[in-house]
């Protein structure tokens, strides 16, 4: 009997561990394809011009943390840094904003990268690297797509990932401050008027936002290209001085990062590329255009009424990518993948990869291919228009059958 009892409890035991294990594997990201290493570097910068509407305190400037990510000729048994630097306190956040217990993030906190911090920059030869700029999804983080940035920066680019504070989960300052993240529901209202009119516009702290959220956004972007260009005459950190070539500069971004990256794009001619993954166009986008190339990489309305989207939302996300899609005046791209739910584009599939497809979070396409296409269209539409490598976007339409690629004028 005493036999029996102990087996039946180190089954369960075992079950438990089983369990937990396939729910919250340890999170490996695969290795970048590319030849260069990966290091990182965090900066922390303050816009003394613009006023933090979120803060009570008319005299509190706008701050951002930016954190880079650039070829290294770091050793190959260096240690890995973290993926979360700040995991305690973000992923606290991200279970406070989307209302679920905080376990489901314990394994996220001991998450490592490909990157090595402060690494020796690799020489990057001729006038320096080309540059981007990333940004992050509503409560999302700057990490949250390390899948796509680790795979750029290991084929030379230099990736600039903005946490937008109060729009990130959570932003956590150099001296111990942090910036918890807006309800969902409130940042939403405050976006609304930047994606369609609105008759009574939400206020933040007194500030009537006339035009939403998104162009306060677009600024801490033109901010961040102001800075690039200090760092690349003398970085503090002493790495990637004149490692950068700001002659050749793009964006991407997903959901709200796709909405900010438009907004900017319309109005900012130092961005030469622009990569907008699965997001609506602001009402300036929409009624300005966009002048330099674009690639949009989203799915169809089916695939969005399959994850229990909104008619409302379907209709706002496919009329206004398509409306600045087809006024392209150069070269556009729109990339459609079937069975591809919001989250596929980021990392938070190889987070937990069977319990997301449980539950339904991510479409019935395999979060690793679905990766594999995000980060092959990426690459080619960047090298063609900063890189001047041609050719990649018809292979990777051939590569990948099931992916519908319509470019503007065609």
């Amino acid at each position: 009997m005493l036999a029996l009892t102990l087996f039946i409890v180190v089954f369960i035991m075992l079950a438990v561990l089983l369990a937990r294990i396939a729910l919250f594997p340890a999170i490996r990201f695969v290795k970048p394809t590319g030849p260069f290493g990966i290091g990182t570097l965090t900066y922390h910068v303050k816009d003394g011009s613009r006023t933090e509407i979120f803060q009570e305190d008319p005299r509190a400037p706008r701050e951002l943390i930016v954190q880079v990510w650039y070829p290294a000729a770091g050793e190959a048994s260096a240690e890995r840094a973290p993926y979360l630097p700040d995991a305690r306190m973000v992923t606290k956040e991200l279970a406070r904003l989307f209302r679920v217990p905080r376990f489901l993030f314990h394994h996220i906190r001991r998450a490592r990268s490909n990157a090595i911090s402060s690494a020796p920059a690799a020489s990057p030869g001729g006038d320096g690297y080309p540059v981007l700029i990333f940004l992050e999804g509503l409560a999302g983080f700057r990490q949250m797509n390390t899948f796509q940035v680790e795979e750029l920066v290991s084929h030379g680019y230099i990736v600039a990932a903005i946490d937008h504070p109060y729009a990130a989960a959570c932003v956590v300052f150099p001296d111990g401050r942090h910036a918890a993240g807006y309800p969902i529901g409130r940042m939403k209202e405050l976006m609304a008027p930047s994606l369609e009119e609105v008759a009574h516009p939400s206020a933040v702290n007194g500030h009537v936002l006339k035009d939403g959220i998104i162009p306060y956004f677009a600024e801490d972007v033109r901010l961040v290209l102001d800075e690039l260009g200090k760092w690349n005459e003398a970085d503090p950190f002493g790495i990637l001085t004149g490692k950068m070539d700001l002659r050749r500069i793009g964006v991407f971004g997903v959901s709200l990062g796709g909405i900010v990256a438009g907004e900017v794009c319309q109005a900012e001619a130092r961005l030469k590329a622009c990569l907008i993954i699965d997001a609506p166009m602001s009402r300036n986008t929409v009624a300005n255009g966009l002048r330099q190339p674009a690639m949009w990489i989203t799915r169809d309305a089916e695939t969005m009424r399959q994850e229990g989207w909104s008619e409302k939302d379907i209709d706002q996300h496919q009329t206004t990518m398509r409306a600045v899609f087809e006024r392209m005046p150069s070269d556009g791209y729109f990339v459609q993948v079937p069975d591809y739910f919001h989250i596929n584009p980021t990392d938070i599939p190889c987070w937990w990869p069977l319990l997301t497809r449980l539950v339904k979070m991510r479409g019935r396409i395999d979060w690793k291919r679905a990766h594999a296409i995000t980060n092959d269209f990426t690459l080619a539409f960047f090298n063609k228009y900063l890189k001047g490598v041609s050719g990649d976007l018809l292979e990777c339409g051939d590569k990948y059958p099931e992916v519908t690629l319509e470019e503007s004028g065609a």
